[in-house]
């Protein structure tokens, strides 16, 4: 892994398109992810068509067949049942993926949450990576971001915590990430919701011992009509630090 790295988070809207409403297609999302060309890719609502068990035929599971197209490796934890099999947070990496854990961030039996920790590249050279998609509600949303903040990956090295975020507005929450973890370059987070018109800033990437250099929305007719959400890339410089973990 070099020192610089291309990451991205993307609500693929379990592969139904802008409206939600047409059968699920990975390959439409699938073209915006190779479009994207990024190193590290975070996706939201990953629809599996595995049986609750978990059980299915491998071959057949088209984010896996994407990901062995696009020569990525990938780890993903179900969030909750969906009636076409399992919805859920992933990771795609073009770096090998030595360690994951699964977070249950739920507060509500209504509202199903998850975060997929993972660690990525080669010891030595390695990154932590947290994909999540927080809750609606402000309240619960602070509540999910200190379980992030604790976790292992965000301080053990350079890390990034990508997802949807659902920050409509400047909620506690947000301020948290915003005080804590390493912000962009730019003035504004990028409009990434809804895809056809962006105007709220709901997908996000932060850094810990590492520097968003460069981050943006990833706009074209593709990506307008694969999701609800545009991706968000981000240029990342990963810092080489010792960090001293308390005993």
């Amino acid at each position: 892994m070099s020192d610089s790295v291309r990451v991205a988070t993307y609500n693929v809207h379990r592969w139904q398109g802008i409206n939600g409403r047409t059968k699920p297609d990975v390959a439409r999302a699938g073209y915006v992810i190779s479009e994207l060309d990024a190193d590290i890719v975070a996706l939201q609502e990953v629809l599996r068509p595995f049986d609750a068990d978990g059980f299915g035929d491998p071959s057949q599971d088209p984010l896996s067949l994407l990901c062995d197209e696009l020569d990525l490796h990938l780890a993903f934890a179900v969030t909750r049942r969906h009636r076409r099999g399992q919805l859920g947070n992933a990771i795609l990496s073009r770096f090998p993926i030595t360690s994951i854990s699964v977070l249950d961030i739920s507060h509500s039996r209504i509202e199903r949450r998850g975060a997929l920790a993972a660690q990525v590249g080669h010891a030595g050279a390695g990154l932590g990576v947290v994909a999540t998609h927080l809750s609606l509600v402000d309240r619960t949303r602070h509540r999910q971001i200190q379980q992030l903040m604790d976790h292992p990956s965000l301080n053990a090295g350079p890390a990034v915590l990508m997802g949807d975020m659902n920050a409509w507005r400047n909620c506690k929450g947000s301020k948290v990430l915003d005080e804590e973890l390493g912000l962009h370059h730019n003035l504004d987070w990028p409009a990434s919701f809804p895809a056809g018109r962006p105007m709220f800033s709901l997908d996000r990437i932060y850094t810990r011992h590492a520097a968003v250099v460069e981050v943006g929305h990833h706009d074209t007719p593709a990506a307008r009509k694969a999701s609800d959400h545009l991706p968000v890339v981000a240029e990342v410089e990963v810092k080489r630090v010792d960090v001293e973990m308390d005993h």
